[in-house]
């Protein structure tokens, strides 16, 4: 077919675009070199671009003309054109009368012109039928046609008024708008200011026709080698965005690939290395024979760990399709290539990613044809702002399966999952491997082991909750697919994997960190830091910033399993209370239940309960109880509502015949769970908890048993449903349904099997809930399961520990591992849960727990008593000194938690927080900071009374003010803490007697300042009720700064609408010269309304007798004494 007529002049800039009949565009060769317009795009184009082409000079010039013009000239052109015209954008409106303030009709004037056989003229194809006539008067012509008399010209004007307003709006909208606007940008790039492009990619060839989108070829040739241009040059970032690929509709019916011969297997199995060994047959039963047929290299090593089956370089299961991108991420496709061994592979795969923020990257690779589950918890934002500076770009390429993650201000490659290892994406069975830049990582929990994991080695790890009692190499209670890695030069990254199935993590010495999951999407979170602290602050951004404690939490909790009544309860509480103890919380375990059923109390061991807890409230204390998922189902009808009512609401979770699933736990006879995800489930819930609290005015819950933990594998009556797995995760060898529930269980939102790892968040979702609803104020919420995003609702502990030495240690590394998994309020049963503690063993670990952010001492039923005073006078001197301390210290913890609320800081640290380009800190988990300025240094091991600690550079400060150099030193018990030089803490000293918060919050203030080198500190203060839900958000706090300059100390207002307690004392270190004057707010400081002293010896400067309120900035100097400051 002849084309139609075109203009003959050199079409300079514009060769990737041709103008052609409709019928031409659908017959276009595949080799054809050039993007072609269809005829009804280019009319519309001419009409809505090209016709509003105004003088070069600027002057006014009329639109209407300008289209009468066009319609004169009765020709086609193509795109090219003076690229020197100015451009005026109107409105488009199809349908509208052509002025200068609305557009003519698009194909009102144009048809299509006879054309005979033996034409070959090269003269235009289409012409006007009639003259260009008004909306008014063709609407005209049509009404006395059609309704001859007023009546029907009226009638007819109300309808044509109808169709304009719903046609016009549809047809006119902002979609037409911007499909010719996006149209024009693309023929007049130099006219369009596009945004950065932050990844790369190379696409292959694909040919196909796409008549919605007017471009029908997308290539871009090229690699990340050949790139000189920076990143942020304008015209690179143009020619590397790839252009929109058509989405595949489906994939090939047959995988078709290149199957290698033993001798180019051999060949490119001798040119990998040991350490880059991933492990092609993960399963038990690894045979040459079974690798070969994967098509995967074997061959013995010595390597302890290393897989004797393994992959060959670019294993192929994959190959790349195409990509479309959007305005905040791109999609790219790829095809199955050969098979992986492991039944139901995806066919085709769809990996999407998105720029979330400018320092984080989501990347979910997922089936391109069928649904997988998804975990729905955490609950991630879905809208974030606008990107102003990216940290990072994508790198995709045709010729590799997967993806890197770079980071741009160093152009280190954090995450390279692009043709590493074997991708494997089967129904049961997803694998994806990684390279990264460190061999340093922390998390990856929950697990027992030391704080920083070497990658010198194979190791794996398993992730599904169990009830398991924390020893090592094994699954525990919580499920934490996080790591932070610290690289070599301080800098960190880290990756969150959200899949809520059974996960093992293997790492290995490439280093490399490969994911298996049997079952779901891989849907990865990336980190950019660079700071470990911004890492932390970036995945709360994600999975939820960690909820502001009530300020009474902050205290000491007391707790026994099996005090056996109410009367020894009362005893323990009372007796440690006398002794001066400071305590806020007393709690009850299991044993308060009647006959382990929750929502009940023995009314006969625990009789008076409601009582004591009044008693409690009145001495400004509180209580919490203990609250197991599991509900009795052996209860006689209408004797338990928290069965009968579940039952009614459907609300447990159900067998595969669909009745509740049976099991049991401490129950007398049998045990149902309620079903999270149902959503009848947070009313029930709440309806058993608020009628419970009409009983017992419990302050908090304490979700115990919430894996979930199951005293059979399985079902009480009758059997699960086979697994059949075709890989079991690395510590499942006794299967999935060990000590829980079956995996064919049924929740409302899908099986357990998918369900399970969320389990424990779902219940803390529901109780938090349930405790707002009931009290009005703050929940607080203990939990022993963990999934990420548990951090927004509740806190942990890590369970069942040993009374051991070992056991102790290993607390600090848990309770670190923790604070990077976004869940600060942490710690551990001090003194230990199982076994019987001794005297020097209980000592030590009280002057440690004293300061873990979660502070209880509680411990087995089968344990001999370990509060204070139970173990005699050398524990009850040593936990009165430590925990009077942390009261002192509770202003700083409360703002520490207020900090991690509002951006996700850390409460606990590791060392290297302070400083990640000292290396000696990295391995350190025998010590820990709270917050940035103080440090803890505890007595690890028994019969010695110091310990080796580690001070970073900078100036360090005994609380006795006595000045401490950096580098290794030993420290006695005394010494245990240590300020930071900078940094001012904000302390209320206890009063003597009976401690607990509420006396405390109402003590004075007490400012401590430990100056750095350069004699400057500072710090802030947060102040609010400690109860309300909503106290920052509304406003009802107040906020203070702290400034120490040299010769100067200050505060500074930044918010106040809740009142704090004044200030009676500051207290200075680090003065090398004694005080001549001091000024306190321009007047003299003098008695009695003021007082100063100076230590020679210890170098203190103390400001005390003073009374100055917060709501006013303080302005505290002082003048040295001249001869010694001369000598100085």
């Amino acid at each position: 077919m002849p084309k139609p007529n075109k203009n003959e002049k050199s079409r300079e800039l514009d060769d990737d675009y041709e103008v052609v009949s409709f019928e031409e565009f659908c017959d276009k060769p595949s080799n054809a070199k050039t993007d072609l317009l269809s005829l009804n795009d280019n009319i519309n184009y001419r009409i809505y671009y090209e016709s509003l082409k105004l003088p070069k000079d600027g002057s006014s010039s009329n639109i209407e003309e300008a289209f009468d013009r066009e319609a004169e000239g009765q020709k086609e052109t193509s795109l090219n054109g003076p690229k020197g015209g100015v451009y005026t954008k109107l409105p488009f409106a199809p349908f509208g009368k052509g002025n200068a303030k609305s557009r003519a009709p698009l194909f009102s004037g144009i048809i299509p012109k006879p054309r005979s056989d033996g034409d070959t003229s090269r003269e235009p194809r289409y012409q006007r039928f009639s003259q260009r006539r008004t909306t008014l008067q063709r609407a005209w012509e049509q009404l006395k046609n059609i309704c001859p008399g007023m009546l029907g010209v009226g009638l007819m004007c109300v309808l044509c008024v109808a169709v304009w307003l719903v046609v016009g709006g549809t047809l006119g909208g902002a979609w037409t708008e911007d499909k010719y606007r996006k149209l024009w940008q693309r023929v007049h790039p130099e006219n369009t200011e596009r945004p950065m492009t932050y990844y790369e990619m190379v696409v292959p060839e694909v040919h196909y026709h796409d008549h919605n989108n007017l471009s029908t070829k997308n290539k871009f040739n090229g690699s990340e080698g050949s790139r000189k241009t920076p990143l942020d040059d304008e015209k690179y970032q143009r020619l590397m965005r790839p252009k929109p690929i058509q989405v595949p509709t489906e994939a090939p019916e047959t995988p078709k690939y290149l199957e290698r011969t033993p001798e180019i297997l051999r060949n490119m199995c001798s040119n990998v290395s040991d350490n880059m060994r991933f492990d092609c047959y993960p399963q038990t039963g690894a045979n040459e024979e079974a690798c070969l047929k994967r098509g995967c290299c074997w061959k013995s090593t010595n390597i302890q760990g290393a897989p004797y089956c393994f992959y060959p370089p670019n294993y192929d299961t994959y190959k790349f399709y195409n990509m479309t991108e959007n305005k905040r991420g791109v999609t790219a496709y790829y095809a199955l290539n050969r098979p992986s061994g492991y039944p139901g592979d995806f066919r085709m795969v769809r990996v999407d990613i998105m720029f979330v923020t400018g320092d984080i990257i989501n990347a979910k690779i997922s089936d391109a044809e069928n649904p997988r589950f998804e975990a729905q918890y955490p609950e991630i934002p879905m809208v974030y702002g606008s990107i102003k500076t990216m940290k990072y770009k994508m790198v995709l390429e045709s010729s590799s399966i997967g993806f890197k993650v770079v980071r741009l201000s160093d152009n280190v490659t954090v995450f390279n999952t692009q043709s590493v290892g074997g991708l494997i994406l089967s129904d049961k069975f997803l694998q994806v491997s990684s390279l990264l830049p460190t061999n340093l990582i922390y998390g990856l929990g929950e697990r027992r082991a030391r704080f920083r994991t070497e990658l010198n080695e194979w190791k794996t790890f398993t992730m599904f909750n169990s009830d398991q009692a924390p020893v090592e190499n094994t699954n525990l209670y919580g499920t934490q697919p996080f790591y932070l890695a610290l690289e070599p030069d301080g800098k960190a990254h880290g990756t969150l994997l959200l899949n809520s199935h059974a996960i093992d993590v293997v790492l290995q010495p490439t280093p490399a960190i490969t994911y298996r999951a049997i079952g779901g999407l891989f849907n990865f979170y990336m980190f950019l830091g660079p700071s470990p602290s911004d890492v932390v602050s970036q995945l709360t951004e994600i999975i939820g910033k960690p909820f502001i404690p009530p300020y009474w939490a902050l205290g000491f909790h007391l707790c026994k399993y099996n005090y056996g009544s109410l009367q020894v309860t009362r005893d323990v509480w009372k007796s440690n209370r006398d002794a001066g103890i400071p305590l806020d919380v007393q709690w009850n375990d299991l044993d308060y239940m009647k006959n382990g059923n929750d929502f009940t109390y023995d009314d006969v061991k625990f009789k008076g309960l409601p009582e004591f807890v009044k008693e409690l409230h009145d001495a400004g204390m509180h209580y919490m109880v203990l609250i197991d998922p599991g509900v009795s189902a052996a209860e006689n009808p209408g004797t338990y509502p928290p069965f009968d009512k579940g039952l009614e609401m459907n609300i447990f979770i159900k067998n595969s015949t669909g009745q509740p699933f049976v099991g049991k736990v401490w129950n007398k006879v049998s045990t149902v769970w309620p079903d999270f995800t149902h959503p009848n489930a947070t009313m029930y819930w709440t309806q058993m908890m608020s009628n419970f609290h009409k009983k017992i005015q419990y302050d908090g819950a304490w979700i115990d048993m919430n894996e979930p933990s199951n005293f059979v594998s399985g079902s009480l009556f009758g059997e699960c449903e086979p697994e059949d797995l075709p890989y079991t995760p690395y510590y499942l060898t006794n299967g999935l349904k060990h000590k829980t529930l079956c995996m064919d269980a049924h929740h409302y939102a899908g099986k357990h099997y998918q369900w399970h790892n969320l389990y424990g968040l779902t219940e803390a979702i529901s109780t938090h809930f349930a405790l707002v609803e009931i009290r009005g104020s703050r929940p607080f919420i203990i939990s022993r399961a963990s999934f990420p995003g548990l951090g927004r609702y509740a806190g942990h502990w890590s369970g069942d520990v040993d009374s051991s030495w070992h056991d102790f240690r290993m607390s600090i590394p848990e309770l670190l591992s923790f604070s990077l998994f976004g869940i600060p309020m942490m710690g551990a049963d001090i003194c230990g849960f199982r076994g019987n503690t001794t005297v020097e063993l209980c000592k030590r670990w009280m002057q440690l727990g004293a300061f873990y952010p979660f502070s209880r001492n509680h411990n087995s039923d089968s344990s001999m008593p370990q509060d204070p005073v139970s173990l005699g006078a050398e524990v009850v001197s040593a936990s009165r000194t430590a925990l009077r301390t942390r009261y002192s210290l509770l202003p700083y913890y409360y703002t520490l938690f207020w900090r991690a609320h509002l951006h996700g800081e850390l409460v606990a640290r590791p060392l290297y927080f302070d400083d990640p380009s000292d290396t000696t800190t990295h391995e350190i988990d025998t010590q820990l900071l709270i917050g940035p300025y103080l440090l803890i240094s505890p007595i690890l091991y028994a019969g010695t009374n110091s310990a080796r600690a580690y001070f970073p550079a900078g100036n360090w400060y005994s609380l006795d003010g006595t000045l401490i150099t950096s580098g290794w030193r030993n420290v006695t018990e005394q010494q245990m803490l240590a300020v930071k030089g900078g940094g001012i803490l904000p302390l209320q000293e206890p009063p003597e007697g009976v401690v607990s918060t509420r006396e405390c919050r109402t003590r004075p203030l007490h400012l401590v300042a430990a100056p750095d080198a350069a004699a400057q500190a500072r710090a802030m203060l947060y102040w609010d009720d400690g109860l309300g839900l909503q106290t920052y958000d509304e406003s009802k706090y107040s906020l203070v700064h702290f400034i120490l300059d040299k010769q100067e100390f200050r505060s500074e207002l930044q918010w106040w609408a809740y009142g704090m307690p004044t200030v009676n004392k500051i207290t200075i270190f680090g003065q090398k010269v004694p005080i001549k004057n001091v000024t306190v707010n321009q007047k003299p400081c003098k008695k009695p309304v003021c007082d100063f002293s100076y230590s020679s010896n210890s170098q203190i400067f103390v400001i005390f007798n003073i009374n100055l309120r917060l709501n006013e900035p303080i302005h505290i100097q002082w003048t040295l004494q001249d001869k010694l400051k001369n000598k100085n």
